[in-house]
C-alpha cells in the first residue's frame, strides 16, 4: 500500500497551519458526533438542522466541507458556530465464564458526558467565475470513558478517544452559468488515546505501545472534488468524492492499530438533489457512501486475532470490524418571511458494526442509525443571521452472541448508543 510520509520540515509547516486554524476555530476540536460511524451527519449548523443535507443545497460556508463545488453559490460569507454533543454509550456482558456470570454486568461509557465541537467557514468570490474559501471542522466520536473497566475483571478506567481536525482550503470554478466544479485539499490533525487495555498485552505485537501512553497525534492529507449545477431556477444537482486521507502512524499505539499504528481516514462520495416545491418551501436529499472497509484498522475483523493468530498492531491484525455504510438524508426548509426560516430533516445510516464484532466495539460503539433533526435561522437586512439546530438519535443496540472467546470464558456482549445534540452559529453575508 502506498503511504505518504509527512516528516521533518513538511510536518512542522503542516503543524503550524493546523495550529493557526485551531485558533481561528476558537478551540481544539473535541471528539465529534459519531452519527454515521465516526463521521458527522452533516457540517454546518443549517445543514445539521436539515438532517445533514448539503451536497446540492448549500446554506452556509461549511457546505464546502462536503461538496467543494458549492463554494461559488455562497458568495462572500463567514460562519462561526459550535455544537454541544451528548452521547449515551455503554455495554453489557452476559453468560460469561461458561454461564457462571463471573464477568457479567452493565458498564457505562459516559465518564465524559458532553463535548463542544466548534466550526468555522469562510467563502469569497474572486471574480465572476472563481471563488475561494476554507472550512474548519471535526470528525471523531470514537470516545468512551468507562469508570469501571468492562474487560474481564480488569481494574482501573478504560476507553478510547479519537478526534480529527480538518482544515479544507477550497477553490471553485463556474465553467458555465449555474454550473461549477470545485476542489479542496484536506489537511488533518488526528488525536488518539487509549486506556485500560493492558489485558490484551499478551496479544499485541508491541505491548508497551498498546494502552495508557497518553495522547498521540498524526498528520494526514487528502483531497476532494465536486460538481454543483443549478439546472433550472427550481432544481439543483450536486456530487462529490473525497479521497482516502493518508496519515502518519500513531507511534504510541503501534501495538494496537493494524500496520503498527496506521489509521487512515476512509474515502466517501455522494450525490444530492434539491427542488423548490413552492416559492417558500424547498426539499433536498443526499445519498452518500463511506468506505470504512478500505481502512484496515477500522475494518479488519477480531477474527484476525482469535481465529488466525494475527496480533494487535501487526500488518494483518484485528480492527473494529466495521463495514462500509450507506447514508440517506432528507430535509425540508420553509421560509416563513424574509427574517425567519425553519427546517427539519432525517438521516439514516446502515449499520457499520456487525453483531459478531461487539467485543472490541465496546470501545467504539458507533451504532446509531436514525437521526431526527430540526432547526431555524433568523436573518437581518444587513446580512447577519443566527442559526440553531437540535438532533436526536434514538438508542440503537447491537448484540453479539458468543463473541467472547473461550480463552476468556466465553459469553455475549451488547453495545448501545444514543445521542442528543444542539448547536448555534453566527453568519455574515457580505455585500458583493
Amino acid at each position: 500500500m502506498v503511504r505518504y510520509s509527512i516528516e521533518g520540515k513538511t510536518a512542522a509547516a503542516f503543524h503550524g497551519r493546523i495550529g493557526i486554524a485551531g485558533l481561528v476555530s476558537f478551540a481544539l476540536i473535541s471528539p465529534a458526533a459519531a452519527t454515521t460511524g465516526y463521521f458527522e451527519h452533516g457540517y454546518g449548523i443549517q445543514s445539521e438542522g436539515l438532517g445533514g443535507v448539503s451536497i446540492a443545497y448549500p446554506k452556509d460556508s461549511l457546505a464546502i466541507a462536503t461538496n467543494p463545488a458549492t463554494l461559488s453559490a455562497l458568495g462572500d460569507r463567514l460562519d462561526l458556530g459550535a455544537e454541544l454533543f451528548i452521547p449515551k454509550r455503554g455495554a453489557e456482558f452476559s453468560n460469561t465464564t461458561g454461564g457462571l456470570g463471573l464477568f457479567d454486568g452493565s458498564f457505562s461509557g459516559n465518564g465524559k458526558s458532553s463535548f463542544v465541537i466548534p466550526q468555522f467557514g469562510y467563502t469569497h468570490r474572486l471574480s465572476s467565475q472563481w471563488s475561494a474559501g476554507v472550512a474548519v471542522y471535526g470528525n471523531g466520536g470514537m470516545n468512551t470513558s468507562y469508570e469501571k473497566n468492562p474487560y474481564f475483571g480488569s481494574s482501573g478506567t478504560a476507553g478510547v478517544n479519537l478526534s480529527q481536525l480538518f482544515v479544507a482550503p477550497t477553490l471553485s470554478y463556474e465553467f458555465a452559468p449555474g454550473h461549477t466544479i470545485g476542489a479542496s485539499v484536506k489537511l488533518v490533525d488526528q488525536f488518539f488515546e487509549a486506556r485500560g487495555l493492558g489485558l490484551f498485552g499478551l496479544f499485541s505485537s508491541s505491548p508497551s505501545a498498546l494502552s495508557d501512553n497518553g495522547k498521540d497525534s498524526a498528520y494526514g492529507i487528502g483531497g476532494s472534488v465536486g460538481y454543483y449545477g443549478q439546472w433550472t431556477p427550481d432544481f439543483s444537482v450536486g456530487a462529490f468524492w473525497q479521497s482516502k486521507v493518508y496519515s502518519q502512524r500513531f507511534q504510541k499505539y503501534e501495538g494496537l492499530f493494524v500496520g503498527h499504528g496506521a489509521f487512515d481516514i476512509p474515502s466517501t462520495y455522494g450525490i444530492g438533489l434539491a427542488y423548490k416545491i413552492f416559492p417558500d418551501l424547498d426539499i433536498a436529499a443526499d445519498h452518500t457512501r463511506i468506505e470504512y472497509g478500505d481502512v484496515d484498522s477500522v475494518a479488519n475483523s477480531v477474527g484476525e486475532l482469535f481465529t488466525y493468530g494475527h496480533t494487535l498492531g501487526s500488518d494483518n491484525g484485528p480492527g473494529f470490524g466495521w463495514r462500509n455504510v450507506t447514508v440517506v438524508k432528507a430535509g425540508l426548509n420553509y421560509r416563513i418571511d424574509p427574517e425567519w426560516q425553519v427546517r427539519a430533516g432525517w438521516a439514516y445510516s446502515t449499520q457499520p458494526v456487525p453483531s459478531d464484532q461487539t467485543l472490541f466495539n465496546v470501545l467504539a460503539p458507533g451504532v446509531v442509525q436514525h437521526h431526527f433533526t430540526a432547526g431555524a435561522t433568523w436573518s437581518t437586512p444587513l446580512g447577519f443571521d443566527i442559526s440553531s439546530f437540535a438532533l436526536y438519535a434514538p438508542r440503537t443496540e447491537v448484540t453479539g452472541t458468543g463473541v467472547i472467546p473461550a480463552a476468556f470464558g466465553g459469553g455475549d456482549v451488547k453495545v448501545h448508543l444514543s445521542e442528543f445534540s444542539v448547536g448555534l452559529a453566527f453568519g455574515w453575508k457580505f455585500a458583493e
